[in-house]
This record gives structure tokens, sequence and C-alpha cells, in this order.
């Protein structure tokens, strides 16, 4: 018996490959399938089995494409209803993976389809859960998605979680090993941990959630308290989920599409696409093509793409590390942003070299902030939760996660100084703000971290955050 979890870091995500006498399933596979495909090559096995947890919102599965390349079934659970050949198992059904059996346990509450995957060995003794977005380490799933697809409140969705614990995950043994669709990161949790497995045991201890004393009036107002609205891209991948895609082949060959730096100018002018510069943060500052936007690679790009580009259908040029232009395009598939049209060659570097106009943005150190004194206006773009834990006295909170709710209160005349907690959301809010015609925005390198590490600000009082939402 072969399982192995296969965690992708910048969506918080585990899809899961699990093998035995030749016969291989994978669960909640992503975009790309390739690296499914190549594992169970090396085992000489073939996959009979794509099992959905649930019709993902965060990211667009790998479901079609992988049943289409290999053959296997794609598994839902009751009360799916996909554009697409799938088998709709029912509760309790069991299916057979070489010498294992996995039992088809359906959780509604996060989605009314969610389902967990029980897995028993040889022996019939169960093993392992995974548990999608129904059970978190440390958290459970938000049951906020499916209101309107359940025509349901997200009161009502969580009581459904409540019974899904109760009667479908807590009465299982202790020593099960619990796999999650996600960990610390996603937006499908409000405050789930680190760790990406744990025994059901230690998480019927820990799990606040999973109090066994809990009432079901208190599980709602504790699984409801601190949601934040979902981000704007879920419910246009949870269509694509449900209803197909094009293939990841089609995608590529649309998006890696190399042009010199004098057809990149007019396919900008001529198509009215966005310019996604995916460069670090500091080496974006120093140069880059005027109206980018800043969206580093190297940082949770696919869910910030997800939600400050409000049209998945956007035609994007891209500005890339020469070499990363294909990671670029896949990433932004893993979330739906199938509308790439092609990257500037050479990167950023064949653009000077070309002789074109070029645009930078200020950085500068907390203490260089600190040196302009107590008039200098700050601002924090990090998430209210950040900003009401522990913040500069002086600085006013505008969330990045709002920037299109409308436009900020500033004065585009006014000198503003931009900090989040790291260095990486700050510059693309800066980036973004450029862009409408704010000039006067300085970025503080290193975010909140590197100010509370200079000691040199009035800082308010450290509160424990209730959610990371």
């Amino acid at each position: 018996m072969v399982i192995e979890q296969i965690y992708t870091g910048c969506l918080a995500q585990g899809a899961y490959y699990i093998e035995s006498n030749g016969e291989a399933a994978i669960i909640d596979p992503l975009r790309e399938i390739a690296p499914y495909v190549a594992r169970a090559e090396k085992d000489n096995a073939a996959i009979k089995y794509v099992l959905e947890t649930h019709f993902h919102a965060d990211f667009v599965s790998g479901h079609v494409d992988l049943a289409a390349a290999t053959g296997a079934k794609i598994v839902y659970g009751p009360g799916a209803a996909p554009g697409f050949d799938a088998h709709i198992a029912a509760d309790g059904e069991e299916l057979k993976v070489g010498e294992l059996t996995i039992k088809v346990l359906h959780t509604p509450g996060h989605t009314m389809e969610s389902s967990c995957y029980l897995l028993s060995d040889k022996n019939g003794t169960p093993k392992a859960l995974f548990s999608g977005d129904t059970l978190f380490i440390g958290d459970v799933g938000r049951p906020d998605l499916a209101q309107k697809a359940a025509h349901m409140t997200q009161e009502g969705l969580a009581g459904l979680l409540f019974d899904s614990l109760r009667n479908k995950v807590m009465p299982l043994a202790d020593d099960i090993i619990v796999y999650p669709a996600h960990g610390a990161g996603s937006a499908c949790g409000k405050n789930m941990s680190k760790e990406t497995t744990d025994t059901l045991g230690h998480q019927k201890e820990t799990n606040y959630a999973l109090r066994a004393n809990m009432t079901r009036d208190e599980f709602i107002k504790e699984v409801t308290t601190g949601l934040m609205p979902p981000p704007a891209y879920f419910p246009m991948n949870v269509a694509m989920n449900k209803g197909g895609y094009d293939s990841i082949d089609v995608v590529l060959e649309r998006g890696l599409h190399a042009m010199s730096p004098e057809a990149f100018e007019t396919a900008a002018n001529e198509t009215g696409a966005l310019l996604l510069d995916t460069r670090d943060p500091q080496v974006f500052a120093k140069g880059f093509v005027p109206n980018s936007i800043n969206i580093g690679i190297n940082g949770n790009f696919a869910p910030w793409v997800g939600a400050l580009i409000t049209d998945i259908k956007q035609q994007i040029l891209i500005i890339a590390e020469p070499g990363k232009e294909e990671e670029v395009v896949t990433r932004l598939s893993r979330v739906g942003y199938d509308y790439c049209i092609g990257y500037l060659k050479g990167g950023f570097a064949a653009w000077q070299e070309a002789g074109k106009e070029a645009d930078s943005i200020k950085s500068i150190s907390p203490q260089e902030l600190a040196a302009i004194g107590a008039d200098a206006a700050v601002l924090d773009v990090r998430k209210k939760s950040e900003y009401v834990s522990e913040h500069i006295v002086s600085a006013t909170n505008l969330p990045l996660d709002n920037i299109n709710d409308g436009m900020p209160e500033l004065d585009k005349e006014k000198t503003y100084y931009v900090h989040c907690a790291g260095g990486y959301r700050s510059m693309i809010y800066t980036s973004i703000l450029r862009a409408r015609g704010y000039d006067n925005l300085i970025d503080v390198a290193g975010g909140f971290k590197a100010i509370k590490e200079a000691g040199m600000f009035s800082l308010t009082d450290y509160v424990c955050p209730t959610t990371l939402l």
C-alpha cells in the first residue's frame, strides 16, 4: 500500500496518490496532470479512479484531463451533477483499489456534495481519512461558499457540517490518519494549522470544532464567526470544475507565445491585456514596463491573481524572469486564468535593451521611514485581522483584499508609505494604484516584520487574531 501526499504550497493544497497491486487512485488533483501520470508509471500502476471530495472553489482540478488521459473514472459524492461523465457514488459505497477498500462518506456542510474517503487495508482495517474540505488540521471547511447552490444560509450549512462531523467522522478510530485538502494559507477555512496531516484522535483533542461537549448552536456560532467574503474567483472555479474546461495543453500553447518588445508593446496597446509582472517585488520596484502589475511568482501567486483580477477571461501578457514563463502560465491556469496570450521574450532586460520607456517604485527601509517622523502617512495593506492584531498606531488600514471594492480616498498629490507583513502584498498594492494614477506611493521594504524588528515605532498592544481570513 502506498499513500503519498502531493502538496502545493502556493495553494496550500494537498492532492493524494494511493496505490495497491498495480491499481491507483488520485484524490483532488491539480490542473497539470503530468506529475500524477508519472507517479503511477513509476509503480507500473494504472490509475483507476480520480476521486473528487467536492467541487473545488479555490483551484481548477485536473479531473477531466486526467480521466481523458488515463481512462480513469471520475468519482463524486451524492448529489453532484457534473457536466461530464462521472460516477456519482452512494453514501457508504465501497470502491476497490488493488487490495484496498475506499468507502465514500457523504459529509455535506462545506458544500452539499462534499464527501470524505475512508481507506481500509487488505484486512478491512480503516487506516486513513481523506477529508477534503470537511475537516482540516485545526479547523473545518467554511460553510458559506455553497449557499446559493444549496438554497441555504451559512448557518444552515454549518448545521449540516456539525451533523456530518458528529455522525460520520468523529465515531471513527482515533489512530486513523487525517489527510485534508488544504493547510494554512487557504481561504477555504479560517485558521487552519501549518501541519498537513494528523491523527483523528489528536484532532478530537485539539480542534475547536470537534469538542465532544459542543452543542450544535455553539458549533454554528464558532464556525461562522470571523468569516470574510470569499475571493471573487471562487464561483468561477466551481463552474469550471463542474462544467469542464480547456485542456492544459491548449492553455500552454496559447500562453507560451514569445514576443519581442515591439510585438509585446503592440499587443498591449491593441488588446487591452493586463500586463502581469511576476518578478520578485524589490526587483520589480527598480524597473518595470509602465502600467504593469506585480504579483510575484515566489509568493502566494495564484490565490492573489484570483482575488485581484476580477475577470477570469481577462487576456494577460506576462513579464517574467526568463525560463519561468511556463511555470507562470501553469500557475495561472490552476485558478482558471486560461487567457494568457504571450510573454515578453527576454524579460524586462530585453525591454530596456530595446530602449523602451520604463517606470520604477521607490522603496525605503523602516529606519528611513522612522526618520521622516510622525507626519508620515502610513498605509497598512494587510488583512483587517492582521491590522487589529498589531499595527503602527498612526497607520491607516486599507487591505489589499478590498482594492477592487472602490477606489480608496487618497490624495494623489500626497505621499503615502505602504507596507504589508513582509513586502509581497505592499508591492502588489502599490503597483495597482500606480497603474491607476497614484504616483506618490512609496514601499516600505520588509513590511511589518521589519518595522517591528526596527523597534523605532509606536505599536498597538498585540491581540491574538481570531481568524486569519
